[in-house]
């Protein structure tokens, strides 16, 4: 009896301590919006969510992305593939997914794979193909694919029948950011000598 008592005493101690850890509170933390997402995509700050929320929804983004097929989802599971965030790093799933968001429309993936063809970050450098994406991005409106899409004309690459449609989208633009203003009114001056008269013109007329 007394070997029982106390090993009921040893028990006994030990539970508040195992009640204790149980009854921590434990934060869930909810599944983005496709508004929060876009905005948090559209700010560059997607990936830093992701890892500010300790990588709690990485199945759901998983499963939105390639059940759901969700543009913003696959956009966020490339990027959190591509550069190691919550999951394992593999470029060639991360650019897939990327590609996909694209093929959806997403300006964001547009703009990025753009960019990326551009530099040769993640694939290798094609200036044709960064032409291609950040045109579509610039459709849309994406202002960075606008300035980005002016400059590789300005550089020498594209088609001169792609310049009055590439002028007109950053012409019209609307930027409150003064250094930005006059980066666009440079790029725009430099596109502007080489075109027609005429047809600057024209791209000026509202839209």
């Amino acid at each position: 009896m007394r070997l029982l008592s106390c090993i009921s005493l040893v028990v006994v101690s030990m539970l508040p301590i195992s009640y204790a850890k149980a009854d921590e509170p434990l934060t869930a933390v909810p599944l983005y919006t496709e508004t929060e997402l876009l905005a948090l995509i559209n700010k560059n700050a997607h990936l830093a969510r992701v890892k500010a929320d300790d990588c709690q929804l990485v199945q759901d983004i998983e499963a939105r992305a390639n059940k759901m097929a969700l543009p913003s989802y696959q956009f966020l599971y490339g990027d959190m593939l591509a550069y190691a965030v919550c999951v394992d790093r593999n470029v060639e799933l991360g650019v897939y997914y990327m590609r996909q968001a694209a093929n959806q429309g997403l300006a964001a993936a547009l703009e990025q794979l753009g960019r990326y063809y551009d530099i040769g970050r993640l694939v290798q450098k094609d200036k044709a193909m960064a032409i291609t994406y950040l045109r579509e991005a610039s459709a849309q409106g994406n202002l960075k694919a606008q300035l980005r899409l002016v400059k590789l004309f300005n550089d020498g690459f594209g088609s001169p029948r792609d310049y009055e449609d590439a002028y007109r989208w950053l012409f019209h633009a609307m930027v409150a950011d003064q250094a930005t203003h006059k980066k666009i009114e440079r790029a725009l001056t430099q596109l502007a000598q080489k075109m027609p008269d005429s047809v600057v013109a024209r791209a000026r007329l509202p839209m």
